[in-house]
């Protein structure tokens, strides 16, 4: 261990620092938007209408059969160039890797949140949704009203321990230049020639709030159990 300088953290760690807000930030937006986008294609997977139900399946297939890393490259590289061909511009838009990094994570965590969200669907009774019926409700008021409050009630630790899993996939946006932690963790490392102590640093932050949130969730999924 002799050599190391570990008062690289504390020199730059105002930058580290924006860097992980940033992480967070991106994981917050990713959840909730995902969350989102993953309840509407839960609620298309169990429509009965075929060709709906059909189309929200190949999506979600297709996101949970190829690597995160993959469709950021695919976004970042290949839609510019799709957009320039359907619109005949001269050149290809420029997105930026901010917005692709946004709009990725949203589209792949759909994916994964659509199935959680589906089995905490599938979770309520459906003698709950016909008692809804028999009370007056339509179908949009059963499911906005009764049956996904209960399903998110149930899955939240399931989607809290995805969360998990998104904060930790946010650092693969790194390879696209983006000053996230593990970004702003890179830039210092090369920069300093300090990489055992950068990267030692990152995957203890790492550890500690991953263990720490992890733990949350088992006490909330404890104290759910309890109630139910």
């Amino acid at each position: 261990m002799e050599g190391l300088d570990f008062n690289v953290i504390s020199r730059t760690w105002p930058y580290l620092i924006k860097g992980l807000e940033y992480t967070v930030q991106l994981t917050i937006i990713a959840t909730i938007g995902g969350v989102i986008w993953g309840t509407l294609l839960a609620l298309a997977r169990l429509s009965s209408i075929g060709w709906l139900s059909a189309i929200a399946a190949g999506y979600v297939n297709l996101m949970r059969s190829v690597p995160l890393l993959l469709v950021i490259f695919w976004f970042y590289f290949l839609v510019p160039v799709l957009i320039q061909f359907i619109t005949g511009a001269d050149r290809p838009p420029q997105i930026g890797a901010d917005r692709s990094a946004y709009i990725t994570f949203i589209l792949f965590e759909g994916a994964y949140f659509c199935e959680i969200m589906r089995a905490g669907i599938q979770s309520i009774p459906k003698g709950q949704v016909g008692a809804a019926y028999a009370i007056g409700l339509n179908y949009s008021q059963a499911m906005r009203l009764i049956v996904l409050p209960q399903a998110f009630r149930n899955m939240l630790p399931v989607l809290l321990t995805q969360t998990i899993v998104l904060f930790q996939d946010v650092s693969l946006v790194s390879l696209l230049n983006v000053t996230d932690f593990v970004g702003a963790s890179v830039k210092i490392a090369q920069r300093d020639s300090r990489v055992v102590e950068m990267y030692l640093f990152v995957a203890i932050v790492y550890f500690c709030l991953c263990f720490s949130l992890s733990y949350l969730v088992k006490q909330l999924q404890k104290k759910i159990a309890i109630i139910r």
